[in-house]
């Protein structure tokens, strides 16, 4: 009765606050880096796009685990949860695109959001290497690569 009541999940705790956790610290790495710029969506909007992604992969591998346990009403399909998060976010980097005249801005924004939900769902899988290696890309690509080519009329400039 416990376990109906607060919904005990299949996979442990400390795993769960882990990649919870962990979906923080990597977008809100990407998030500082864009507020640090004064950028529309930083650290909040990046950490909060990745720690809903964390959580929609986290539920869904629990979805996956249950399964078995009512086979003629549920039926998973994990990919439909990696395509409701990255159409949602879609929907939010589209957002932060502005059209101005021959300028557009927040095309590097936008993308950003859309890397931390990536991140948060390799996070809420688990799969840290991954996760790991695209923030420090994003970090390289963000920073770095401005001092070789500062922001043009195309980005967030």
């Amino acid at each position: 009765m416990a376990a109906e009541l607060t919904g005990a999940p299949l996979m442990p705790w400390p795993v769960l606050v882990l990649r919870l956790m962990g979906a923080v610290v990597l977008c809100g790495a990407v998030g500082y880096e864009r507020e640090a710029h004064g950028r529309a969506a930083g650290l909040r909007t990046h950490i909060l796009v990745g720690l809903a992604a964390a959580v929609y992969t986290l539920i869904m591998q629990d979805l996956v685990g249950r399964a078995d346990q009512y086979p003629d009403i549920a039926r998973t399909d994990p990919i439909r949860i990696i395509e409701a998060v990255t159409g949602g976010v879609a929907f939010l980097a589209a957002g932060m695109i502005v059209f101005s005249g021959d300028k557009v801005r927040g095309l590097t924004t936008g993308a950003g959001l859309w890397l931390s939900a990536a991140i948060g769902l390799a996070v809420g899988m688990g799969l840290w290497p991954l996760a790991l290696l695209s923030t420090l890309l994003a970090l390289a690509v963000l920073g770095m690569l401005r001092l070789i080519k500062p922001d043009g009329p195309d980005e967030d400039g």
